[in-house]
Protein backbone atom coordinates (compact mmCIF):
# COMPACT_ATOMS: atom_id res chain seq x y z
CA UNK A 1 0.00 0.00 0.00
CA UNK A 2 2.98 2.18 0.86
CA UNK A 3 6.02 1.06 -1.19
CA UNK A 4 8.22 3.84 0.20
CA UNK A 5 7.35 3.13 3.71
CA UNK A 6 7.99 -0.51 3.26
CA UNK A 7 11.35 0.10 1.84
CA UNK A 8 12.17 2.51 4.69
CA UNK A 9 11.57 0.23 7.07
CA UNK A 10 13.17 -2.86 5.45
CA UNK A 11 16.38 -0.41 5.11
CA UNK A 12 15.95 0.40 8.98
CA UNK A 13 15.87 -2.98 9.71
CA UNK A 14 18.72 -4.01 7.19
CA UNK A 15 20.84 -1.58 9.35
CA UNK A 16 19.78 -2.92 13.09
CA UNK A 17 21.12 -6.00 11.86
CA UNK A 18 24.32 -4.90 10.55
CA UNK A 19 24.61 -3.53 14.01
CA UNK A 20 23.31 -6.38 15.73
CA UNK A 21 26.05 -8.72 13.54
CA UNK A 22 29.24 -5.72 14.00
CA UNK A 23 28.67 -5.73 17.72
CA UNK A 24 28.28 -9.72 17.87
CA UNK A 25 32.04 -9.71 15.64
CA UNK A 26 33.94 -7.35 17.65
CA UNK A 27 32.13 -8.96 21.16
CA UNK A 28 34.19 -12.38 19.87
CA UNK A 29 37.07 -10.80 19.05
CA UNK A 30 37.44 -8.89 22.50
CA UNK A 31 36.64 -12.47 24.36
CA UNK A 32 39.15 -14.21 21.75
CA UNK A 33 41.70 -11.68 22.46
CA UNK A 34 41.33 -11.93 26.02
CA UNK A 35 41.37 -15.33 26.33
CA UNK A 36 44.72 -15.47 24.22
CA UNK A 37 46.67 -13.21 26.73
CA UNK A 38 45.04 -15.47 30.20
CA UNK A 39 46.36 -18.55 28.16
CA UNK A 40 49.85 -16.90 27.55
CA UNK A 41 50.05 -15.65 31.71
CA UNK A 42 48.42 -19.17 32.54
CA UNK A 43 49.53 -22.04 30.38
CA UNK A 44 48.64 -24.77 32.85
CA UNK A 45 45.51 -23.49 33.32
CA UNK A 46 42.11 -26.46 33.28
CA UNK A 47 39.46 -23.83 31.96
CA UNK A 48 39.73 -20.33 30.68
CA UNK A 49 36.59 -18.56 29.70
CA UNK A 50 35.78 -15.10 29.16
CA UNK A 51 32.25 -13.59 27.95
CA UNK A 52 31.29 -10.57 26.87
CA UNK A 53 28.75 -9.58 29.22
CA UNK A 54 28.01 -5.81 28.02
CA UNK A 55 25.84 -6.09 24.84
CA UNK A 56 28.58 -6.45 22.47
CA UNK A 57 30.38 -3.43 22.78
CA UNK A 58 33.63 -5.01 24.76
CA UNK A 59 32.95 -2.80 28.14
CA UNK A 60 32.27 -5.78 30.78
CA UNK A 61 33.58 -9.04 30.66
CA UNK A 62 32.99 -11.89 33.24
CA UNK A 63 36.21 -14.00 33.30
CA UNK A 64 36.34 -17.61 34.89
CA UNK A 65 40.17 -18.89 35.43
CA UNK A 66 40.58 -22.47 36.37
CA UNK A 67 44.67 -22.82 37.06
CA UNK A 68 47.14 -24.60 39.15
CA UNK A 69 49.53 -21.39 39.36
CA UNK A 70 46.66 -19.67 41.42
CA UNK A 71 47.49 -22.60 44.79
CA UNK A 72 48.04 -21.56 47.99
CA UNK A 73 46.97 -17.48 47.13
CA UNK A 74 44.64 -15.42 48.12
CA UNK A 75 41.48 -14.65 46.10
CA UNK A 76 42.48 -11.56 45.87
CA UNK A 77 46.02 -12.11 44.76
CA UNK A 78 44.38 -14.46 42.91
CA UNK A 79 42.22 -11.91 41.00
CA UNK A 80 45.45 -9.45 40.97
CA UNK A 81 47.24 -11.74 38.90
CA UNK A 82 44.45 -11.65 36.37
CA UNK A 83 44.66 -8.18 36.36
CA UNK A 84 47.58 -7.70 36.18
CA UNK A 85 47.67 -9.92 32.70
CA UNK A 86 45.13 -7.92 31.88
CA UNK A 87 46.69 -4.11 32.41
CA UNK A 88 46.41 -2.97 29.27
CA UNK A 89 43.03 -4.26 28.30
CA UNK A 90 41.80 -3.17 31.26
CA UNK A 91 42.07 0.61 30.42
CA UNK A 92 39.05 0.51 27.81
CA UNK A 93 36.75 -1.34 29.86
CA UNK A 94 34.12 -0.60 32.35
CA UNK A 95 33.99 -3.30 34.38
CA UNK A 96 35.46 -7.09 34.73
CA UNK A 97 33.99 -9.79 36.87
CA UNK A 98 36.68 -12.37 37.87
CA UNK A 99 35.89 -15.94 39.40
CA UNK A 100 39.13 -17.95 40.02
CA UNK A 101 39.62 -21.55 41.40
CA UNK A 102 42.87 -23.99 41.42
CA UNK A 103 41.62 -27.43 40.28
CA UNK A 104 41.30 -30.50 42.21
Amino acid sequence: MFPRLANLLNSRQLIFAARRFENQQSSQTGELKIRSILEKSFPKAKVIEVVDISGGCGAMYDITVEAPELKGLSIVKQHRMVNEALKEEIKDMHGLRINTSVPT
